[in-house]
């Protein structure tokens, strides 16, 4: 029997993995706390671990889990950030992640997320609530006719593109790599960086956290941003300079935010604080604004995502115990596989 040890696991994410793996070798086992140097040893007797957007796989997290004998780690997500690839890499770790699960999950979080922060939703539902009818305050505009921003175009910024264009929006794009075929075939404009931040009503973030995007969204950028321009990350937290963010806020310049992730979300969002005090001041200072509308990370939240991250990662603890090659486009690392001999692990 394969043994993996779920980490930061919530009672969604236990079903779908085990009617994935129905039939296969793979004895789970769900914890909820998150993967840590600390908490590692709670993978004794384990091959492989499966972790999520806040476990914590650093160096010393890694040296703990190799000492145990774990050989693969299972990302459940596309991002891997929190994971030290070349420490992996070194110690013999294959890596895997999910690339893909539901760009449409995502992307159409993005445009809800977009809507109901214009069309001030969450405050009108509030109010009929307590019997007010009245309109004062809720007035938004029209997305037909105005220009919106896609900061990275691979599937969920492309896919949120096409869905701006069918409201009939004006949509720029920026992304090193750009899709241009798609682009014509959509009518998207590829542009630079700052023409996109100045010329936008709507920006929406769907690019990787990587050392050239952390705060791609600062001072500089928010000040170039139309008055009144709102701005949506679904992506990660650390894309946005959140005192940066806060400022603009205050100043007025910007017309709204709406953020699925938030740069400090770890050992916030996932949990149920609601009987605590939030610790974060940044947060508690975001969450006082009206034009602000946060969701604790739930973009991927639907069941044609969550059974396709639990089909990928199943079929590449699959391939690991076997020995076979994972999914395309799924490896990070190239460990050992089990039965391969030492001189390929470390090669």
């Amino acid at each position: 029997m394969f043994q993996t040890v779920v980490f930061d696991t919530k009672p969604y994410d236990h079903e779908p993995l085990q009617r994935a793996a129905a039939g296969a070798d793979i004895e789970w086992r769900f914890m909820e706390c998150r993967l840590c140097a600390k908490t590692a040893a709670a993978a004794q007797g384990a091959q492989a671990v499966c972790i999520f957007v806040n476990d914590r796989v650093d160096r010393p997290c890694l040296e703990a889990l190799a000492t145990l004998g774990v050989k693969h780690v299972a990302l459940r997500c596309a991002g891997f950030n929190s994971v030290d690839l070349p420490a992996a890499q070194e110690l013999g770790f294959s890596v895997t992640r999910v690339p893909a699960y539901s760009p449409y999950a995502v992307a159409e979080h993005a445009i809800a997320l977009l809507l109901a922060l214009n069309r001030k939703i969450p405050r009108a539902n509030n109010r009929v609530r307590d019997l007010n009818f009245a309109l004062n305050g809720l007035v938004g505009f029209d997305l037909h006719g105005k220009t919106a921003g896609i900061f990275g175009t691979g599937k969920i910024g492309r896919i949120a593109a096409q869905i701006l264009r069918g409201f009939g929006m004006r949509v720029l794009a920026f992304d090193p790599f750009p899709s241009i075929e798609w682009a014509r075939e959509h009518g998207v404009e590829y542009t630079d960086a700052r023409t996109l931040a100045r010329e936008c009503e709507v920006i929406s973030l769907h690019t990787p956290l990587t050392p050239e995007t952390h705060h791609i969204i600062r001072r500089e950028t928010l000040e170039l941003m139309k008055p009144g321009a709102i701005l949506i990350n679904v992506s990660r937290g650390a894309l946005i300079d959140t005192a940066a963010l806060i400022e603009a806020l205050k100043s007025g310049r910007l017309g709204g935010v709406a953020l699925d992730v938030y740069e400090e979300e770890e050992g916030v969002f996932f949990e149920d604080l609601s009987d605590q005090i939030l610790h974060d001041d940044e947060l508690a200072r975001l969450l006082t604004f009206p034009n602000v509308l946060i969701t604790a990370h739930q973009a991927f939240l639907t069941r044609e995502a969550l059974a396709e991250i639990a089909r990928v990662t199943t079929a590449n603890l699959v391939a690991f115990a076997n020995g076979q090659p994972f999914l395309p486009e799924t490896e990070l690392t190239s460990g050992a596989k089990p039965g391969a001999p030492a001189s390929k692990a470390q090669s």
